[in-house]
């Protein structure tokens, strides 16, 4: 399986992430990838290469252009502004409150492009989202050049990037980017599976109203787990898009039995469907000893789920995005991986 990958996620280092009432050190960080990379190095994963460099026009096929803006200049507008610390956002525009324009001051203006307040913007996060972005691009064209498979190591990762909001550790949606790049690089319709714990509130808002991109989301329940406000099981989409978002909140300490059960309920969805290609939104912190997620997958699961996706025979793009610093992430994400080739 080809590997794109880029040590330019380094970049992102950010030192601040508010926790429980606390400053703390983020649970997403450059760490995460230097286990997944060990793992794959281990099992002899090293077709592994460089991104190609597509520009933003992809990027504002899926994100608001003045969103794009804002992440370009915000930590050079932070600093200018006199601000010491890292960039956070400590106000937003509320259900009471009608305003909805972005400020001039970039301290409004950062809470209005925000989702959660646990997400710091600092030097070097927008050239590492950048880079991410191209990484999934890359894995896209590998699809269309007829790659039965590819996996795309990004960092930071992007599933719960809207199209101009970001937070949860994610500015640019490098999911969304490559299977808009598919679309218009030929394929009638593609279906994105986020397997991540978290729900994929910024996918599903991407493609909420659109029929041509297949969003199905398996995570844990909105009403106990970030990010709260979407994800629930009435949510199927609007207008052209009615039908074509399935979410299935999970409760906590959920089994594999039970997540599997919603696994193949997705499966027989997206063969239904008729997509061309699948993308895979590989979030491995439904792991059971994931430091902020409650679901019960052992690392053997992960070569099982695996080889369930191996035989819906779509060509798929695997896309990096949860799964946090405990070592296991390497092992579980390879499991993945090595599953999905001996499916």
């Amino acid at each position: 399986m080809q590997i794109i990958h880029t040590d330019r996620h380094r970049l992102r280092a950010s030192k601040t992430e508010l926790s429980g009432g606390l400053l703390v050190p983020p649970f997403e960080c450059p760490e995460r990838v230097e286990h997944i990379l060990a793992e794959l190095d281990r099992r002899g994963h090293t077709d592994i290469v460089e991104p190609q460099d597509f520009g933003l026009d992809p990027i504002r096929r899926v994100h608001d252009a003045d969103f794009v803006d804002f992440l370009k200049t915000c930590w050079a507008e932070w600093q200018a502004a006199g601000f010491e610390g890292e960039a956070i956002a400590s106000s937003w525009p509320s259900r009471r409150m009608p305003r909805m324009t972005p400020p001039r001051h970039i301290d409004g203006r950062i809470g209005y492009y925000c989702l959660a307040c646990e997400t710091s913007i600092s030097e070097g996060t927008w050239e590492a989202a950048y880079a991410a972005a191209q990484v999934a691009l890359t894995g896209a064209k590998r699809i269309g050049q007829g790659a039965r498979a590819a996996f795309s190591l990004c960092r930071p990762p992007g599933h719960h990037a809207a199209q101009d909001m970001f937070g949860g550790y994610c500015f640019l949606n490098n999911a969304a980017i490559a299977a808009q790049a598919m679309r218009d690089g030929g394929a009638a319709r593609v279906a994105v599976r986020d397997v991540d714990f978290h729900h994929g509130n910024g996918t599903q808002a991407i493609f909420y109203d659109r029929e041509d991109v297949l969003f199905l989301s398996l995570h844990g329940d909105p009403m106990d787990a970030f990010p709260y406000f979407l994800g629930g099981s009435d949510e199927t989409g609007a207008g052209a898009g009615q039908g074509f978002t399935v979410n299935y909140p999970l409760p906590p300490g959920c089994p594999y039995s039970t997540w599997v059960e919603a696994l193949e309920d997705a499966l027989g969805k997206i063969a239904a469907y008729g997509a061309d290609a699948l993308v895979i939104s590989l979030g491995v912190d439904t792991f059971e000893r994931d430091p902020i997620s409650f679901f019960k997958l052992t690392s053997d699961d992960f070569t099982d789920y695996g080889a369930r996706l191996a035989r819906l025979g779509l060509p798929t793009l695997f896309v990096m995005e949860g799964g946090y610093a405990v070592a296991e992430i390497g092992v579980n994400t390879v499991n993945v991986l090595d599953g999905f080739g001996e499916g």
